[in-house]
């Protein structure tokens, strides 16, 4: 079972209670909404003027006009300009394996001419308003799709402006290590009931960082007395806080003002990092030189992980599947750097203390107080700026249910943004431009109840007999499969290949019910819910199903299933336009059935016996008995898995018959690089391909050998790599993979977590 619970840490601030009860996005919302359901109501009922509109629609559906009309050639000839696009798509692909500027205007040129084509040809001619029922399905479609081409169109226009400072950054160190530019850094690591043993890391990674004037500050706030202890026996100052209010917010901006009265000059700067995101040691030299600008408020870097997110995990693709952020830092996050909305991810940030303080502060009003943190910097005239270069890795989730509460946390707390000053649309300061970025990325969590209804319009083919599109095969080779397969062909590139498009499907669907419920509560109540904490170091026994999550992709899954089979059935009784209508939902019903199969997959999570993260990591590792009876042995090998706990070791020199390593022997161990000496007891051996191996707890380790055991697991600069994920074949593969050969458990690793490469 989990070691620790999530808990709320604050209420609504004063300022959210003091607003008044009706607000202007709830009423615009509740208008629109009820608009629509006004007319479909009239259209239903009969009205007279309402089913005349409707009826001359129908009347323009079925005559449109004659430049959108398919040529009348065969089939080969109308897929000819698709093989083209195609062609053309992936030679540019290959040209420019990455996103040049020239490139990707010219991928973002074909897909927005298609995406204008495409939506011409839905609007005037494949509309069925031959009835109350079919039309009000068929627009609910048409709109549906409207708003994910609007968020595409928007995000398409964005990728533009893409930014990468990486270069500028090789410059600006230059100032910081030569010592030209050292400004003093307070680095605040806030903390709500994490375990001790992660914050231990996070302290031991913040000291070490290669930059001499910092000071490192603990933010507990739930005032435990072990962790001012441990923080003094590592050095590190303590602030403690008399109440909880504004939960992390409320932290950050007590210390800012307690830093300095503590007796230490308060920093020119302020580096803030979650309580389980180690810094890699050159974090401060790559960003501190960006401040050498006195327009620059904030440097934001991008979140890494050094376990695998509970997706990747309970369906057995750790190491190959890319962490579910990986999109955001890749793509979203250079491409509004180059319009100058950048989002404050809350850890792994470096803030002008002087720009900070002159916007009042951390924001209270939300609980995304990292966002609007941001946007209020923006709005007075600073930079927010982006790096992108793994610079620290802290925790993903560890099960399904935290990973749901943070995502759910996220959305509500930026869906807020309507209801409070900090509205990134609103707010005086901002261009035009960086409001186009925050739109994106507002309409960003509204994508969850269209897909919904996604999921649920092939069951309309099948339970009410209605077919939403009027289209022919024709129509569909020449209209609709030029746009889809080059949006297919480019996807992944575009997104410096973090996600491919199947996978996106999957991600998004997970959460698909629980985050649609809670972008309506937010429009409704946006202040109903406080701060919770993402339970942290948990670990689990068995497996478990997430019921509460589950149930409504269950009842689901079950509907498409019964659908798949009568959508079969008729298309053995019926011919024509409806036969092909029929089959255009057969084939619907059939992808998400699949889709929704490895869903709840992923809702089943897997044993996480063991909280330590096991690192694939290699160091020449020489090992000897303890005691009497075995001086004189030595043993010399290659660490193949690695841990704060722990060791694996591949035996390469020394190994001999007259005197076998055994589970429960007493060892000395030294990391020959790093002169980290250890002592253990062997809990395992074997031997698997060339080489023996020996599997070693370790014992109370000495102070200075965690320190630099810590330093080199946690803060190598350069160690957490990123990788490419599969592209849609592949990812196709592991799917398909993924439901007909479940994942194996029980495998030798230590404790069958994750591996990640270090």
């Amino acid at each position: 079972m989990p070691s620790s619970v999530s808990r709320s840490v604050s209420r609504p601030t004063d300022k959210a209670k003091a607003r008044p009860l009706v607000r202007w996005a709830t009423l615009v919302m509740a208008a629109a909404v009820g608009l629509a359901a006004a007319i479909v109501l009239a259209w239903f009922a009969g009205e007279a003027h309402t089913t005349q509109v409707f009826a001359q629609l129908q009347r323009l559906q079925s005559q449109p006009p004659t430049w959108l009309g398919v040529p009348m050639v065969a089939a080969e000839y109308l897929v000819a300009p698709t093989v083209v696009l195609l062609l053309l798509a992936y030679a540019i692909t290959r040209l420019s394996p990455q996103p040049r500027p020239w490139s990707r205007c010219v991928v973002v040129g074909i897909l927005l001419a298609l995406v204008g084509r495409y939506l011409l040809w839905r609007c005037l001619s494949t509309l069925n308003l031959a009835s109350p029922l079919e039309g009000t399905l068929s627009l609910g479609l048409l709109g549906m799709e409207l708003f994910g081409l609007i968020s595409s169109i928007l995000q398409l226009l964005l990728l533009l402006r893409v930014r990468d400072r990486r270069p500028q950054a090789d410059r600006l160190e230059q100032d910081v290590l030569q010592g030209r530019y050292l400004p003093w850094v307070d680095v605040f690591i806030p903390t709500y009931d994490e375990p001790a043993f992660i914050l231990r890391r996070t302290i031991i990674g913040c000291q070490a960082l290669h930059y001499p004037r910092k000071t490192i500050y603990l933010l507990d706030d739930t005032r435990r007395p072990e962790i001012q202890a441990m923080a003094a026996e590592l050095g590190c100052n303590y602030i403690s806080r008399p109440d909880n209010h504004h939960a992390k917010a409320g932290n950050l901006n007590y210390a800012i003002e307690h830093a300095r009265a503590a007796g230490r000059p308060g920093g020119e700067l302020i580096a803030s990092f979650d309580a389980d995101f180690v810094p890699t040691r050159n974090f401060l030299c790559r960003t501190v030189g960006f401040f050498q600008r006195p327009t620059v408020g904030l440097v934001q870097t991008p979140q890494s992980f050094y376990n695998a997110d509970p997706i990747a995990r309970n369906l057995g693709l750790e190491g190959v599947l890319t962490p579910e952020e990986e999109v955001f830092y890749r793509q979203i996050q250079p491409m509004r750097d180059g319009v100058g909305s950048v989002v404050c991810s809350g850890t792994s940030f470096v803030v002008r203390r002087s720009a900070l303080e002159a916007t009042g502060g951390f924001v209270t009003e939300s609980l995304s107080e990292d966002y609007f943190t941001a946007v209020r910097l923006a709005a007075q005239g600073n930079e927010v700026i982006y790096l992108d270069e793994k610079l620290s890795a802290g925790l993903a989730a560890e099960d399904i249910a935290a990973h749901a509460s943070q995502r759910l946390r996220w959305a509500r707390g930026t869906l807020q943004a309507f209801f409070i000053d900090s509205n990134p649309l609103t707010i005086p300061g901002l261009s035009p431009m960086q409001r186009l970025g925050h739109l994106e990325g507002l309409l960003h969590w509204f994508s969850s109840i269209p897909r919904i209804g996604f999921l649920l319009m092939p069951l309309a083919y099948s339970f009410l007999n209605v077919i939403p599109i009027r289209a022919t095969t024709q129509e569909l080779l020449y209209y609709f499969v030029p746009y889809y397969l080059v949006q297919l062909t480019v996807f992944a590139w575009l997104n410096e290949r973090s996600r491919s498009a199947l996978l996106s499907d999957i991600y998004s669907l997970v959460l698909v019910f629980p985050l649609a419920a809670t972008v309506v509560q937010a429009m409704v109540n946006p202040f109903s819910r406080g701060f919770q904490v993402t339970p942290k170091g948990t670990s689990s026994q068995g497996f478990q199903f997430n019921w509460r999550l589950g149930w409504p992709l269950v009842v689901l899954f079950g509907l498409t299933a019964v659908s798949l089979w009568r959508n079969l059935g008729l298309m053995l009784t019926v011919d024509g336009l409806q036969l092909r209508g029929l089959t255009l939902g057969w084939l619907w019903s059939a992808y998400n059935l699949v889709m929704i199969a490895v869903a709840l997959l992923i809702l089943l999570d897997v044993p996480r016996p063991d909280p330590q993260v096991w690192f694939d990591l290699r160091r020449v590792i020489r090992l000897s008995p303890r005691g009497l009876a075995g001086q004189g042995k030595t043993w010399w090998g290659i660490t193949t898995l690695i841990s704060e706990a722990g060791v694996e070791v591949a035996l390469t020199q020394g190994a001999t018959p007259t005197y076998p390593l055994s589970p429960g022997m007493a060892v000395d161990l030294t990391l020959a690089e790093e002169a980290i000496a250890l002592e253990g007891m062997i809990t395992a051996v074997g031997t698997e391909g060339e080489y023996p191996w020996v599997r070693v707890q370790f014992g109370p380790v000495a102070p200075a050998s965690y320190r630099a055991l810590v330093t080199t697991l946690f803060c190598r600069p350069g160690q957490w790599k990123r990788w490419n994920s599969p592209g849609e074949l592949q990812s196709l593969g592991l799917l398909l993979r993924v439901l007909f050969w479940p994942r194996r458990v029980g495998r030798r690793s230590p404790t069958a977590v994750p591996v990640v490469k270090g």
